[in-house]
């Protein structure tokens, strides 16, 4: 393995002219900030067309409200999976803002798009190949951005971004086997790419494959094989680490979320019972410590939960708040959480009331892309 690490720094050298081997070396470097990114906040929607992808811009106000701040197109295609229900990418962390830029996925035309964002204005758009079909989910770690394709057997890609410019890692890209269509069918597409804490582990839950599959990461360079573990409950969606370093994830087939340790040799080992939340289709998960709110799809509301004794997930009162119909993707920042719905074409954003740890309405954009075998998808806070 050590050889196979030198070797990609070699390739990468020659690539991109900017030597990695120390991060191929040690996997723990923290992620950065660009100089770029303006005192300016903003939430950010991917329309996701068919016709032509667009993030459109809001900027975010001291006290959470959004006003239009202009669309900025992103050079490739929006896409929809078949037999979607309410969502088109059916997925988490299809639009991604990190280290002073913003990464989005192309589904329809097989690329991503990576922005540089001054506030609410997005600059120097470099679209590129996502290394495989239907590109879904975009992790980043550092200097390095994983992308998620969904289509036919499904695959990761990594590339490292050098001065803000994103290459593909050469020979980087790992074939999940899930034996999808191209586009695939939604239930049976792995929906969000996660990389640890440490950088070391690289995770894809599999939807109706029942299972989380987990590459080890040397600096960027994935193993050959992921590690299939299986799921607590059916249809395993999203997840996030919690402070513990222990894995949340969604299952949507239950509305659960079960807490996983995961082991060094890669493997995943529920912890305690999953905390069932007593709604439909809970699929996403976004985190503002001390909670993690989830969003039900199927019956168009919020769940809240915390951890409670052993450091488990528990739903915690008010267990539900309504959001418009089809909530799907969730961005937070500073305190405030902003929930695309895409059946209604909105986004509500909520602001916590910190004596009670209840949400409440503060504003809303309307006349976004409505589901209708299509929609948006995508959303991220700077």
């Amino acid at each position: 393995m050590r050889k196979a690490i030198s070797l990609a720094c070699a390739a990468l050298v020659g690539v991109t002219g900017a030597t990695l081997c120390a991060g191929a070396a040690s996997a723990q470097q923290a992620p950065t900030t660009s100089t770029r990114d303006s005192a300016t906040h903003a939430v950010f929607v991917q329309t996701n067309s068919t016709a032509g992808n667009s993030i459109r811009v809001f900027t975010r106000a001291a006290d959470g409200t959004l006003t239009p701040a202009g669309e900025y197109p992103t050079g490739g295609m929006g896409g929809t999976e078949q037999q979607a229900p309410l969502d088109a990418l059916a997925s988490q962390g299809s639009l991604v803002y990190a280290n002073g830029m913003l990464f989005a996925v192309n589904a329809g035309s097989d690329t991503i798009t990576a922005f540089h964002v001054n506030g609410t204005t997005l600059t120097d758009a470099q679209v590129i190949g996502s290394g495989g079909s239907f590109p879904v989910s975009i992790a980043v770690y550092g200097n390095l951005v994983y992308v998620l394709n969904a289509g036919g057997d499904g695959s990761v890609q990594a590339f490292v971004l050098d001065d803000g410019i994103l290459t593909a890692i050469p020979g980087d890209n790992r074939s999940l086997g899930l034996g999808n269509a191209v586009p695939p069918v939604h239930i049976s597409a792995p929906a969000q790419v996660i990389v640890s804490p440490d950088g070391r582990y690289v995770l894809v839950p599999t939807k109706n494959h029942d299972t989380v599959d987990v590459f080890q990461s040397y600096g960027g360079w994935l193993s050959d094989q992921p590690v299939a573990s299986p799921s607590a409950n059916p249809v395993p969606f999203a997840g996030v680490f919690d402070p513990n370093g222990d894995l949340l994830l969604t299952e949507a087939g239950t509305s659960t979320v079960t807490a996983y340790r995961l082991n060094p040799d890669a493997t995943l080992t529920a912890l305690g019972s999953s905390e069932s939340n007593g709604q439909a289709a809970l699929c996403w998960i976004q985190e503002i410590y001390p909670y993690y709110f989830g969003a039900n799809a199927g019956s168009a509301d919020l769940s809240k939960f915390q951890l409670g004794p052993g450091d488990l997930p528990k739903v915690t009162n008010p267990t539900v708040t309504e959001t418009d119909a089809g909530p799907i993707d969730m961005a937070a920042s500073d305190g405030y959480l902003y929930v695309q719905n895409s059946v209604a074409g909105t986004v509500t954003g909520y602001a916590m009331n910190w004596f009670n740890g209840v949400p409440f309405l503060i504003t809303r954009v309307s006349g976004l892309p409505k589901y209708n075998t299509g929609g948006m998808e995508g959303i991220a806070a700077s």
